[in-house]
């Protein structure tokens, strides 16, 4: 490097080299002296210390376990090893369909296992291979397999179907079990020739004891297998139980909820992967394609898991009283209001979608041009090199972040360049609009059923740690409403004529929710007295009057509110205010801790409780593991800190509406109110009813929201009427 300084006189030829050269000497200087080993440091040594004693089997053994590397477990046996080891990932879905999921991916959580002391076992897995399976595949074997089911007070069931999504299956068969090591398959549908039961008959005798409230019966991800039962004819009461929702309460940091995942993990089954009945990729079929024999031994499989899962998980709520009493009172019970909303879905109107889609595809060629002419030349936007050539390149500006495929040109770089060039300004934007054409105004037809006419997402009720639900197939809880374009996609969500839509909206809930935890004065009485929640906050930051808080200080007091409850660092706020300097978001976070010290405390009382514990918990019991509280690594510790403050905070909310949820269902069942429940975003219902009827509903949505759950400030919930989506909010 000294060389190539003392030489650059040499290099004329390369100018914008040299130029860069002498603009970072001292960068360059600076990341010379960071990147040398400094071999003279004194430090405490100690060479037995360092040798290698062996693996830490504990630790090691759940993950090796739940990604299947048993060889290796087999290899480094030693002793029967405990669960309750840390675990990190997101959910993602197993189950029965054809060559899909029955569980739903979501964004990826740190969590630590509920210790279960359910021991790993590092013999050979289970298989059913020599279980006696029974396919009743003739009137005669289903008469006689209905006079036992009608002894059972409690048994397990599933259902086989021919697609992914529950408001478009066809029923192939069912399968039963009321005893481990034991299943009956019901064929209702098989390929050509095959030897399968008359559907109507099956359902007409399966009907009353599936109806039946008294006789309990478990499931496997049960919300599906609901869904498939109704479109068939048959209205399920008596749900006691589903192992997957009971696994992910127990512990809702584990990777995977499917029940392959959950019968190896906790039987140390090895179950018949789906793939090896329908096959995978291309070359997958469904399982009405595949022969009832394979289709039953796999189904009834699945069902003889169900009810030794079920054995598995109920001593385990029965030891956790919070954990099990809302398990019992309000996630079970909530499949039913799921169950009701997925299968009424949502009124999309196809043409309003194609008018905006045009629109924003003309915004969108206009946007290129622009860029091109500010660019200096044609190339394409959508290919982050050639974006990169252009910005470092072409335009000279400064390299923010290197990755394995050369300068990024993500969001955060993007968003720092726009404040010294147009393009990269142009280009999130661009970027932002593209994304919308894409995502929802071009796909969202797609997804409209072709039989009801509307589109039916799937609410995931593992979707995540923290127990909100989430929503896919399609995902509606991502529709963009900060920009006019997002919130234009609403327009396409509709009421049936004579019908008008109801959406309820929480006003500020979780931080009413943290008001009711810390008690801080200043938010009990600003809440108290209906107050702005973000002006109050600016008078106290900023030091000024109520009156006199300017509109920019009223913008950072909201977004520190907000970011308070994600544990926002300074680092953070810098990323969330423009213009905000580290040094000054560090004061404003201080003085707004300052000015509020029972918020303070309450962070540090939640970080307690985790590293005390290994979780944190909502108002209602719910548990948020935090694997990583007392890691020595500080960025994954300050992570699970920041998730401890905002699991209580935004869990309660969670629960908050999932109780408003329930309520209001139960109240329109038993008052026969002409209303669907139809979506629910966040701390937002959306609901159908008649235009006639809309004012009175639209009075009892508010009233059950609002006394869902009772806190320490009012709650205040904002309820609209109108044709669409966004005319109701």
């Amino acid at each position: 490097i000294d060389g190539i300084y003392a030489n650059l006189d040499k290099l004329k030829s390369k100018k914008k080299l040299v130029e860069n050269l002498v603009t970072f000497k001292d960068a360059l200087t600076l990341s010379r002296t960071l990147v040398t080993l400094k071999c003279d440091v004194d430090f405490a040594w100690n060479r037995e210390a360092c040798k290698f004693k062996g693996f830490n089997m504990d630790g090691l053994a759940t993950h090796m376990n739940e990604l299947g590397f048993r060889t290796l477990l087999e290899r480094f046996k030693t002793s029967q090893l405990s669960i309750g080891g840390a675990s990190v990932g997101g959910e993602v879905g197993g189950g029965d369909l054809f060559g899909n999921r029955k569980q739903t991916l979501s964004a990826p959580t740190n969590s630590v296992a509920v210790p279960t002391n359910a021991p790993i076992n590092l013999a050979a897995p289970e298989t059913s291979k020599d279980l006696p399976y029974e396919l009743h595949d003739t009137p005669e074997k289903f008469d006689a397999f209905l006079l036992e089911l009608k002894k059972q007070t409690r048994f397990a069931f599933d259902t086989e179907t021919d697609n992914e999504r529950p408001t478009s299956a066809n029923l192939v068969g069912l399968s039963f079990s009321w005893e481990a090591k034991t299943g009956h398959y019901i064929p209702v549908r098989g390929p050509m020739g095959s030897k399968v039961l008359d559907e109507a008959k099956a359902i007409a005798a399966l009907k009353p004891i599936l109806e039946n409230a008294s006789i309990a019966k478990v499931a496997q991800n049960a919300k599906y297998d609901a869904i498939v039962l109704k479109r068939a004819g048959i209205d399920l009461k008596g749900l006691a139980g589903d192992t997957m929702l009971a696994a992910f309460l127990l512990d809702s940091g584990q990777l995977n909820y499917g029940i392959d995942a959950l019968a190896l993990r906790h039987l140390n089954f090895k179950k018949i992967s789906t793939s090896e009945v329908i096959g995978s990729g291309k070359s997958s079929t469904t399982m009405d394609c595949v022969d009832c024999v394979s289709v039953g031994r796999y189904a009834a499989e699945d069902v003889d898991i169900v009810i030794r899962l079920d054995q598995f998980v109920t001593p385990k709520l029965d030891a956790l009283p919070d954990v099990r009493k809302l398990y019992d009172t309000l996630e079970v019970p909530l499949l039913d209001v799921l169950i009701e909303m997925e299968t009424n879905g949502v009124r999309v109107d196809p043409a309003v979608l194609k008018q905006q889609s045009g629109v924003l595809g003309d915004r969108i060629d206009v946007l290129r041009k622009e860029i091109e002419a500010k660019a200096g030349g044609p190339f394409n936007p959508d290919s982050p090199k050639q974006l990169a050539e252009v910005l470092f390149t072409r335009l000279g500006l400064p390299p923010m972040r290197k990755t394995k495929t050369g300068f990024s040109t993500d969001v955060e770089v993007l968003e720092k360049l726009a404040e010294q060039h147009a393009v990269p300004k142009l280009i999130l934007e661009y970027r932002s609009l593209v994304k919308l054409k894409n995502t929802y105004l071009d796909n969202l037809p797609k997804d409209i059923n072709s039989r009801t006419g509307r589109i039916h997402t799937s609410f995931n009720v593992t979707g995540a740690a923290t127990g909100r639900l989430s929503s896919s197939d399609p995902n509606l809880q991502n529709i963009p409403i900060r920009t006019d374009e997002g919130r234009r996609i609403r327009t396409a969500f509709v009421a049936e004529p004579g019908n008008t839509l109801i959406v309820a909206d929480y006003s500020q809930i979780e931080l009413r929710i943290l008001a009711h935890f810390t008690e801080e004065p200043a938010l009990m009485k600003s809440f108290s007295e209906d107050e702005d929640i973000h002006r109050t906050v600016a008078s106290e930051v900023f030091g000024v009057a109520l009156a006199d808080v300017s509109k920019d200080q009223r913008n950072q007091a909201k977004t520190i509110n907000f970011g308070i409850i994600y544990g926002v660092t300074a680092h953070g706020l810098v990323r969330r205010i423009d213009g905000l300097d580290y040094k000054r978001a560090d004061e404003l976070i201080r003085a707004y801790h300052a000015k509020f010290p029972s918020i303070s405390r309450f962070m540090q009382d939640c970080v307690l409780e985790a590293k005390t514990n290994g979780y944190v918990k909502t108002l209602l019991g719910r548990r948020r593991p935090l694997p990583d509280i007392n890691s020595g690594v500080i960025n994954i510790r300050n992570m699970n800190e920041r998730m401890a403050i905002n699991s209580v905070v935004q869990g309660t909310a969670a629960d908050m509406i999932k109780l408003a949820m329930l309520n209001l269902h139960r109240r329109i069942k038993r008052e026969s109110l002409p209303t669907k429940l139809l979506l629910q975003v966040h701390d937002e219902l959306v609901l159908e009813s008649p235009e006639r009827e809309a004012a009175s509903v639209a009075a009892i949505v508010k009233e059950e929201m609002t006394n869902a759950m009772t806190l320490k400030v009012p709650v205040k919930v904002e309820v609209g009427v109108g044709l669409n989506w966004d005319d109701a909010k």
